[in-house]
């Protein structure tokens, strides 16, 4: 298996065939590719519509949390759980094009020509969000890229494409989803933005804004900071008594944003 498209969901996926119909459609001509659906601990018919879809499209693969854990837990299990040697994550409510998966499957071949470690992540420069969305993520970008520097326009972007072993590499946290290009940048990786399309919404609906979007990330955002700075092999200064208080707290932030592999597939 050379490819896995990653795809977490919770409630209100609504019907997932058309997502899948274009999936079909837009990897016709790339050999073998899997799509992994991982339910996040859905309470309504999602779980249900995934297993009927099975008998229809041979490629996907549905896991699932039998209680909530969040976008990370379930993409670090669908990523766990996946066959390829890279892995592609879409969101599931419709608003990443699939057509755009081909053009980044020719800018992987054309970046791994030049060698090294990298991640494609995409950047949608004409957003179909109403002016809320589209300002509390350029407000949360601008910060995170100000104090990360990233060099990442677009990390919201659902539609990403890297490495799976580097990914499982990565230190793993509770809202690590959001913080990716910075973390594979930590690990020496390079980070490329690829112009995507955006659409408007077709299953359910957004439970983002600038709270959660900015202020419920002020914790982890210290946190990866911290990380950044005590990356291995990236050389340390003196311990003295802030940098040792600095460990103690990154460790503890560390302990308290549990994330692993938890989904149970279902045959």
């Amino acid at each position: 298996m050379e490819f896995s498209i990653v795809v977490p969901v919770f409630n209100e996926a609504g019907n997932v065939r058309p997502l899948l119909t274009e999936l079909q459609r837009a990897l016709a001509a790339t050999a073998a590719w899997e799509v992994i659906y991982v339910d996040d601990g859905s309470d309504d018919a999602t779980f249900a519509e995934l297993c009927r879809a099975r008998e229809d499209f041979p490629f996907l693969r549905v896991l699932r949390h039998r209680n909530r854990k969040g976008q990370s837990s379930a993409l670090l299990s669908g990523v766990a759980a996946a066959r390829g040697q890279w892995i592609i994550t879409l969101d599931g409510d419709g608003q990443n094009d699939p057509a755009d998966i081909p053009h980044m499957l020719e800018r992987l071949a054309r970046e791994q020509r030049q060698g090294g470690q990298f991640m494609l992540v995409g950047h949608r420069r004409q957003r179909r969000d109403d002016w809320v969305r589209r300002w509390s993520s350029r407000i949360a970008n601008a910060v995170r890229g100000f104090l990360l520097d990233d060099g990442t326009p677009d990390t919201g972007c659902g539609l990403k494409l890297f490495p799976r072993d580097l990914f499982l590499s990565l230190p793993a946290f509770d809202h690590m989803h959001r913080f990716l290009p910075a973390l594979m940048q930590r690990q020496g990786a390079r980070v490329i933005s690829v112009a995507v399309r955006h659409r408007a919404r077709q299953q359910g609906y957004s439970k983002y804004g600038v709270h959660n979007r900015l202020w419920a990330g002020v914790v982890d955002l210290a946190g990866v900071m911290w990380l950044q700075r005590r990356r291995l092999g990236g050389g340390v200064g003196r311990d003295g008594l802030l940098t040792r208080l600095g460990d103690s707290l990154g460790v503890h932030w560390l302990r308290r944003r549990p994330c692993r592999p938890l989904a149970e597939e279902e045959l």
